[in-house]
C-alpha cells in the first residue's frame, strides 16, 4: 500500500468515527511525517521506526506532543493494518504546567492595543466567553440567540455542544456584527477572505501582536485569554463547578488547575499566626 492510499483510508476511518476537523488534520499529519521519515511503505513500518522518529523529532517537545503522536499512529495502524505499533512504547507522564494568566489590567491593555473594531470584538468575545480559538473561528451567525442572550458552541472539543452567555458589554456590538454578516449573506460570525471562516492562524497573530504592542511581559496567545477568563471568574467567587460547565470540561480535575493559578485566591488565605 502506498502512502497516499494509507492516508486516505485513515481519513475515512476518522470521519466515520466522527472525529473533529482538528483531530483529523493532526492524525493525518503525524502519520504522513512518520512515513516520510522512515521512507517505508506503511506495512513495513515497525515499533523501532516509531521510537526513532520520537527520539529524533519529539524528544525536546512536551509530553502531550508525544502522547498525541502515539495516539495518531495507534489509531492508523490498528484501524487499517490491524496491528498496534505503539503497544510496547511507554507513554511519558504529562507535565503539570501552570498556565499563563493575564491580570485584568493586562487584558484591558491588550484590548486597547487592538486598532480595528472587528479585531477588538473578536478578542473581547474570546475572553468574555472563554472560547477556544477554533470555537470562535467556527462560530456562526445562527449560533447567537439575542432574545435568550446566549450563544451556542456546536460540537466543541470532545464532540460536545455548550452554551455561553452573551455579555451585556458586547451585546449591541455583536448584534450589529450579525446584522452586517446577514446583509452580505455570510454564514460565519467573523469571516475572512472569500466568505470563509476567520483563520485560526490569523486570530493567533492578532492576539500575539496586540500583546507585543501592549508591552505585556508574558507570552500571549488566544488560549491565554481562556485561562484568564477562568481565573478571573474564580477570583470573583464563581463556583468552580460552574466554571467547569462554562469551559466545557468533562472532568472537574481539568478545571481545578485554575485554583492553583489564582494569586488573588492565595492572598485570601490567612496565616495561622494572624489568629493567635
Amino acid at each position: 500500500m502506498n502512502k497516499e492510499d494509507f492516508l486516505k483510508k485513515i481519513e475515512i476511518e476518522l470521519k466515520i468515527s466522527k472525529n473533529s476537523v482538528y483531530t483529523i488534520k493532526n492524525y493525518l499529519k503525524s502519520n504522513k511525517t512518520l512515513l516520510e521519515f522512515t521512507k517505508k511503505k506503511p506495512e513495513e513500518v515497525n515499533e523501532d521506526d516509531v521510537k526513532e522518529y520520537i527520539a529524533e523529532n519529539l524528544s525536546e517537545r512536551s509530553a502531550i506532543s508525544i502522547i498525541m503522536f502515539l495516539a495518531a499512529v495507534k489509531f492508523a495502524y490498528s484501524s487499517i493494518l490491524k496491528k498496534d505499533l505503539t503497544a510496547n512504547i511507554k507513554r511519558p507522564k504529562r507535565e503539570k504546567k501552570i498556565p499563563t494568566v493575564l491580570t485584568k489590567k493586562e487584558v484591558k491593555s491588550l484590548f486597547d492595543a487592538l486598532i480595528s473594531k472587528k479585531s477588538r470584538l473578536m478578542v473581547s468575545l474570546m475572553y468574555a466567553a472563554g472560547l477556544r480559538v477554533s470555537e470562535l473561528s467556527y462560530l456562526k451567525v445562527e449560533n447567537l440567540n439575542f432574545e435568550e442572550k446566549i450563544g451556542m458552541i456546536k460540537q466543541a472539543k470532545g464532540k460536545k455542544d455548550r452554551t455561553f452567555n452573551i455579555p451585556t458589554f458586547l451585546f449591541l456590538k455583536l448584534k450589529k456584527q450579525v446584522e452586517r454578516q446577514k446583509k452580505v449573506g455570510e454564514v460565519y460570525l467573523f469571516s475572512g477572505r472569500n466568505g470563509k471562516k476567520m483563520s485560526e492562524r490569523n486570530l493567533q497573530k492578532i492576539v500575539r501582536n496586540a500583546g507585543i504592542k501592549a508591552e505585556i511581559k508574558k507570552e500571549v496567545h488566544c488560549h491565554t485569554l481562556r485561562h484568564s477568563f477562568a481565573t478571573h471568574l474564580l477570583e470573583n467567587g464563581t463556583d468552580i463547578r460552574h466554571i467547569q460547565v462554562l469551559l466545557g470540561h468533562s472532568d472537574l480535575s481539568t478545571t481545578q488547575i485554575y485554583a492553583h493559578v489564582s494569586n488573588e485566591e492565595i492572598k485570601k488565605i490567612k496565616s495561622p499566626i494572624d489568629t493567635l
